[in-house]
């Protein structure tokens, strides 16, 4: 508890010596990790009703079937290699510069408010794991970045939900091109082979989840999926920050 009251007073007088903003706005907020109003108006969070699988919004309840457990035209006709996948956060025009500034800028101040959306949106993905697997990065975009961000969110998520982060389970063998501006197949053929499980032992008769921060079309977190159950992994879901959920050319 003492640790705790010392944290307190530190960020106290850190916010005296540099009073909080908005990271978009640069208005003043009452805490570091706070958002605007007007910024926090534009930002669209998503919720149930969405399609089971991969948490693909509907307008309506029920969505296309009709049932509890509604799936959307896509997974029902190409189903993904995970068992679920969660997002608090469409990607869109409003999401994007906070998402570019964390992910390419080193802006890490909203961590904490990201962990807390995703164990929110994703909690019917974290009931009962094991353990987060963050999306790796090949080592000379580590390198060149400084830091994973998908390790970052899960080790703040870790934080809140009492799951343990491994980092060294699932490792990308290939340096992909960038995804941005490719198509669903190409973004596919782009992650073949480009995952593997060092230590399959590991991962065994577990419940996973992984972690990143966009999904786009799933190519990325289903080629990490397939991996992870070829070594014996007993499921595999996902909770990401952010998701597209409109057919655009993100430039992420």
């Amino acid at each position: 508890m003492a640790w705790q009251g010392l944290r307190a007073a530190g960020r106290f007088l850190a916010d005296l010596a540099w009073p909080p903003v908005c990271p978009l706005a640069g208005d003043p907020v009452d805490r570091v990790g706070h958002v605007s109003p007007s910024v926090w108006s534009r930002l669209t969070f998503l919720d149930a009703p969405w399609c089971d699988l991969c948490g693909w919004p509907f307008p309506y309840p029920g969505g296309s079937g009709g049932s509890a457990a509604a799936v959307c035209a896509n997974c029902a006709a190409n189903p993904p290699r995970y068992d679920r996948a969660r997002a608090p956060l469409a990607y869109d025009a409003a999401a994007s510069p906070l998402v570019v500034g964390f992910k390419h800028g080193d802006r890490r101040e909203m961590i904490a408010p990201f962990a807390r959306w995703m164990a929110r949106a994703g909690q019917d993905c974290l009931d009962g794991a094991d353990a987060l697997v963050p999306v790796p990065l090949h080592w000379r975009r580590l390198i060149s970045r400084r830091y994973n961000q998908s390790a970052l969110l899960g080790r703040a998520l870790g934080e809140l939900t009492g799951l343990p982060l491994w980092t060294d389970t699932l490792l990308r063998r290939r340096a992909t091109p960038s995804q941005a501006g490719r198509t669903a197949r190409m973004r596919r053929r782009n992650m073949a082979a480009a995952f593997h499980v060092p230590q399959p032992e590991q991962v065994r008769d577990r419940h996973l989840v992984l972690i990143d921060d966009v999904v786009t079309t799933g190519a990325t977190v289903s080629a990490c999926a397939r991996q992870l159950k070829r070594a014996g992994a007993a499921s595999v879901r996902v909770v990401a920050l952010c998701r597209v959920v409109r057919e655009t050319d993100p430039t992420i």
